[in-house]
């Protein structure tokens, strides 16, 4: 992550725009004072106590994650080389290469690798370690405390011949890379909030078909919660639906496909993940002003219905065969009337978003693959592995999706099982699969109207209390039509996927109390009391005593509108609220 210290700082003594060479004074492994130890992976890294330099430990998955990615791309990049990626544990082959890439070893010929957001430097360390097949790994930050960190961590790690701390700011060193015509073949951008300032720089910085890593945490506006902020971050205007986690990665693909476009480049996703709160993405960025025409197909507007959360998608563009290539045109739309067909309530528009493929799905399986060969090697695998094997088995030609929870609740009915719902699709000859994105997501290439058809079959066989719903809402006007398709509930043998046949971990539980972002960064360190007086008081509010008694402090709602029938017995306050002074 990104320092907090502001652009221009005082560089390192020593190298201009660079750490100091060799061990600074007390490198020799213990920490200084006000510090921490942090160990991770094979790194050993020394950390302020104070909040100084960004570190966050819940992305230890991430590192985890692109420490796998970044193996396997070395692997695809440097076989046409002659030089063969070695791990432990793959040793001992029967034919060895004139050239093996080991961790830890200095490759020439090898991948070089900027982390323009270094913060400790935990992550470059992490590479320089764990990662073969690397030449060199940049560490900048525009912080003077992180850059002196840096250094010291290098130094006590021993990856001094591999790593190099920058103190520069990152769009300035990208753009200069760039300039004097020296890209990297990877670039890391994990920022604290939005990627987005620092786009335009990583697409012309990195080589051809060079590997651009991604780190999004400001969710609440890919979510739906800003949408005009959104749109003037990425590009695109986020929704509030069931689907909003891989909305939001089909949003930041969007920007980075938009910003290559500008300069004749385009972007083919390897792998996209969203996980608690943050999405990741990794793409590999390629020149071709041909292939540049065919990017308004690949982007699509999303029409969600208000009412029974119904979606559809309509393409920016249209790609149709002609001869040996492809003549491009505006596409035609849209796909959907003034009001929904099915509760007669308004759309809103969203995106546009990537609507091509998430993952690449032989990558996925490289990823998978390399973890069986070395097991034990991240302390995450079993998240890694479950995470993995629920994205080789989405479908990747169906953008979005729906929840089990979202379509019973719009018929006001109880919910059926995945199973059962999996096993209603696949008997009406449709295709289904899960989502690594959500827990009870349904992805499929059923249109609305079937789906909707499956849960007036359930409805008939659960029924609802039609008659307290009102006539205007949806639940009303979907169970008001008859089923056209006469959905099987009896399990299908393919109902239940594989990664769930053998529990894989898919969707871990959080270890421990706040876990999730942290305060930025900032000179001297520390949280703003008012803060963390404000995280203790929300974090958990419903589950922290088991009497209930601390939320008395919040408002009960029901008791505003004059209806809670819970009496003196609510847990929430009944107190009048405050006068508002004259």
């Amino acid at each position: 992550m990104d320092g907090a210290a502001p652009n221009g700082a005082p560089g390192v003594p020593g190298v201009p725009g660079a750490a100091p060479e060799g061990p600074p004074e007390g490198a020799g492994g213990a920490p200084g004072t006000g510090e921490t130890l942090i160990t991770e992976g094979r790194a050993t890294i020394a950390f302020p106590s104070a909040n100084e330099v960004f570190y966050n430990p819940v992305q230890g998955f991430n590192r985890d994650l692109t420490c796998a990615v970044l193996t396997e791309f070395a692997r695809l990049q440097l076989r046409p080389k002659g030089i063969r990626v070695v791990l432990p544990g793959e040793e001992g082959t029967p034919e060895e290469p004139p050239r093996a890439a080991r961790p830890g070893e200095r490759c020439e010929g090898g991948l070089r690798v900027l982390e323009a957001l270094a913060a400790s430097g935990l992550r470059s360390v992490r590479f320089a370690r764990e990662v073969p097949g690397l030449a060199a790994v940049v560490a900048s930050d525009r912080s003077p405390r992180a850059a002196e960190l840096m250094a010291r961590n290098v130094a006590t790690n021993g990856v001094g011949e591999l790593v190099t701390p920058r103190l520069a700011e990152a769009r300035a060193l990208m753009y200069q890379s760039k300039a004097e015509r020296e890209p990297f073949d990877v670039i890391d951008l994990d920022p604290y909030g939005s990627p987005a300032p620092f786009l335009d720089a990583a697409v012309q910085a990195v080589s051809e078909g060079g590997l651009l890593c991604v780190t999004c945490t400001d969710m609440a506006v890919m979510a739906g919660n800003s949408a005009e902020t959104c749109y003037s971050k990425y590009g695109a205007v986020s929704l509030k639906g069931k689907f909003c986690h891989e909305m939001a990665l089909r949003i930041v693909l969007h920007s980075l496909d938009l910003r290559a476009n500008c300069y004749q480049r385009f972007v083919v996703p390897l792998l996209s993940v969203s996980a608690d709160f943050y999405v990741r993405v990794f793409v590999r960025v390629f020149t071709g002003q041909a292939k540049v025409k065919a990017s308004a197909s690949k982007q699509a507007l999303v029409f969600h219905c208000v009412g029974c959360g119904s979606h559809h998608l309509q393409r920016l563009g249209r790609a149709t065969s002609h001869g040996t290539g492809f003549k491009y045109s505006a596409a035609t739309g849209p796909p959907v009337g003034p009001t929904c067909e099915f509760c007669q309530h308004r759309h809103q528009v969203g995106g546009p978003v990537w609507a091509e493929p998430l993952h690449d799905p032989s990558f996925v399986e490289l990823l998978l693959a390399a973890l069986e060969r070395s097991p034990g090697r991240f302390q995450t695998e079993p998240r890694l592995r479950g995470m993995l094997s629920v994205i080789a088995e989405e479908l990747s030609d169906v953008p979005l999706y729906y929840t089990l929870d979202g379509l019973s609740s719009t018929i006001r009915s109880n919910t059926p099982s995945l199973l059962q719902l999996r096993s209603a699709l696949l008997h009406a000859g449709f295709r289904v699969s899960l989502s690594h994105a959500c827990r009870n997501a349904v992805k499929t290439d059923a249109p609305p109207a079937v789906l909707w058809d499956i849960m007036r079959c359930w409805a008939k066989l659960h029924p609802v209390k039609l008659e307290r719903l009102p006539d205007s809402s949806p639940a009303a006007r979907i169970l008001s039509v008859e089923p056209t398709l006469q959905a099987s509930f009896a399990l299908h043998e393919d109902a239940n996927p594989s990664s769930r046949k053998r529990g894989l971990k898919r969707f871990p539980e959080n270890p421990e109390a706040f876990w999730g972002p942290k305060a930025r960064a900032k000179p001297g360190g520390g949280v703003a009391p008012s803060l963390q007086e404000k995280r203790e008081r929300l974090q958990n509010k419903r589950t922290q005593r088991p009497d209930g008694a601390g939320l008395k402090q919040f408002p009960c709602k029901r008791f505003k509108e004059g209806c809670c029938p819970q009496g003196e017995q609510c847990c929430y306050s009944h107190e009048p609220p405050a006068a508002a002074p004259h």
